[in-house]
């Protein structure tokens, strides 16, 4: 369930924005997206938040975003600018904080039940 509540989350904002941004197809955003929010599950929530807290894998996750989307859309030649790619990077950041904060409630109420 968790991994599914990031994929739709990471799914809303970066299509959104990518399409908005770029000449990006739905397909091209929509598959990058899953890719984006597979790596970043794996990386951030399932090693990197297990060794530290809630704000160094919101950081990694949204470093390996701003990595991640000016590769891609080198590739891709999507035309996202500099300042479109940070702006993306903050919306996915802002998700990921929100999504990491999800997860630390979800543990506490774990702990609370046994």
């Amino acid at each position: 369930m968790k991994f599914i509540f990031k994929l739709l989350l990471n799914g809303a904002i970066a299509v959104t924005v990518l399409l908005w941004l770029t000449k990006a197809t739905f397909w091209e955003a929509a598959i990058s997206s899953v890719v984006l929010s597979v790596i970043a599950y794996l990386l951030g929530d399932q090693y990197v938040l297990r060794i530290s807290n809630n704000t160094v894998a919101t950081l990694v996750d949204a470093v390996l975003a701003f990595v991640y989307f000016w590769v891609v859309a080198s590739l891709l030649k999507w035309d996202l600018s500099i300042g479109g790619l940070i702006f993306l990077t903050l919306f996915l950041g802002v998700g990921e904080a929100v999504y990491h904060r999800f997860l630390a409630i979800n543990r506490e109420r774990e702990k609370a039940i046994g």
